[in-house]
């Protein structure tokens, strides 16, 4: 009678595949939440004066870090803009802490009761805040992101994983390495901040189909990265969008105000969401207007991409002005150059925003109550500004603390997402041996 052996342990884990190292990395960070959850605010913020503590005197290794990144970007041709994405200086870091002390300031929104009552039938009935559990971010070449990310998660309770740029790697290996000590130093886990591991897109495809690992992802970039991510994850994504913003001057606006507004939105810091790209004119206004406009867009330096109708009135200007083409109405440029049309009517610009918008910010200039009221009722943007700059759409400025990114989707979290953006909520029933 043949013998039958059975497998050694052996030869039977040989043929499991191995585990990747990105699901090992993302089961930690679930270990890891479950632990930092429940942790009061004090302790918290103790953590975070911590990092901030530890990003300043750890500023040499951390600046040394980063020049090899941008010396790589160099060689590689990247752009200035980007490099000036991408370098940390000293007084960057510094910058950096002092956000995180921010945010350690800011108050707390888990436990936060949404809403509650006494059913009649005597349960007692609270919907709370509660952190989201494990946050994926992935974001472009920006290594002040895997700070702020860091803080606003751990903050609201959750673990996070960071899945910055391969063009970033050495800066965000340097600074995730001085959170992770920051954390483990106050007693807490270290794998509550963790670095994505791997430089490939493979790593990011793996993390964004570990579901059931990974609570929710978050992609910070351009257009080309955040549709990837919302059309390949099967991890529930919160969609921050790019931002291809207008600014409208309307029939009844204030010239000098206008000019001011249209300047601060386009030319403050063009290599930003919440630049202006668009500009339409009013046709009524548009002959007063256009020529001041495009003088001080010159003494920008910004190039105007322009509608025959605005052309037609560049005649004398010092402005570098362009033909327009369809791609131009949709394009987020990051850079100094403007769209440009003159429209016959609001509900012409209403409509010309609601076909070529991102979603992000749209602004309009006038001194017409029900013009202003016009617009923010049909205008469906995250922001839509009334006599103020599109620059404002910030969690800065709207005293949210450091932002996590700005949403222009309209489930969960829309505009920008402070802390409270990253919780979700449950119900607590309170009974005395209540049945149904």
């Amino acid at each position: 009678m043949a013998s039958h052996t059975s497998p050694s342990p052996a030869s039977s884990s040989d043929s499991t595949p191995p585990v990747s190292p990105v699901v090992l990395t993302a089961r930690r960070a679930r270990a890891a939440a479950a632990e930092i959850a429940p942790l009061p605010r004090a302790v918290k913020d103790d953590v975070l004066l911590a990092i901030a503590d530890a990003l300043e005197a750890r500023t040499a290794e951390i600046v040394e870090a980063n020049a090899a990144d941008v010396a790589k970007a160099r060689e590689a041709g990247t752009s200035e803009t980007v490099i000036d994405r991408l370098t940390l200086t000293p007084e960057r870091i510094a910058a950096i802490a002092g956000d995180v002390r921010h945010v350690a300031a800011l108050p707390d929104p888990v436990g936060e009761v949404v809403r509650g009552s006494t059913l009649p039938n005597g349960i007692d009935l609270r919907q709370v805040r509660v952190p989201l559990g494990v946050v994926g971010i992935i974001y472009e070449a920006r290594p002040n992101v895997t700070v702020d990310a860091a803080a606003l998660c751990l903050k609201s309770g959750n673990a996070v994983l960071l899945r910055g740029s391969s063009s970033a790697y050495a800066s965000n290996t340097a600074l995730v390495a001085v959170v992770r000590d920051a954390v483990a130093g106050k007693g807490l886990p270290a794998d509550a901040v963790q670095l994505v591991p791997g430089e490939s897109r493979d790593s990011v495809r793996e993390l964004m189909r570990a579901r059931g690992l990974v609570d929710v992802l978050i992609p910070r970039g351009g257009a080309s990265l955040i549709r990837t991510v919302v059309e390949q994850s099967t991890v529930p994504v919160i969609e921050t969008g790019t931002g291809n913003c207008h600014v409208y001057v309307d029939a009844q606006a204030d010239l000098d105000m206008a000019v001011s507004i249209l300047i601060n939105s386009k030319a403050q810091r063009p290599s930003v969401c919440n630049s202006a790209e668009t500009l339409l004119v009013h046709q009524d206004i548009a002959d007063a207007f256009l020529p001041r406009a495009l003088d001080a867009l010159a003494d920008a330096g910004v190039t105007v991409h322009a509608d025959e109708r605005v052309r037609s009135r560049a005649g004398g200007s010092k402005a570098t002005v362009v033909a327009a083409t369809a791609e131009d109405w949709e394009t987020e440029y990051l850079s100094y150059d403007i769209a440009a049309a003159v429209v016959d009517s609001l509900d012409a610009a209403v409509a010309h925003i609601r076909q070529w918008t991102s979603g992000h910010t749209e602004a309009i200039v006038t001194t017409s109550q029900a013009a202003a009221r016009r617009f923010t009722q049909l205008v469906d943007s995250t922001t839509v500004a009334v006599n103020a700059s599109t620059r404002f759409t910030d969690g800065g400025q709207f005293g949210f603390g450091a932002e996590i990114g700005i949403s222009t989707q309209k489930l969960h979290a829309r505009g920008p997402m402070g802390l409270p953006e990253l919780t979700s909520t449950k119900y607590i029933v309170t009974g005395d041996g209540h049945i149904r």
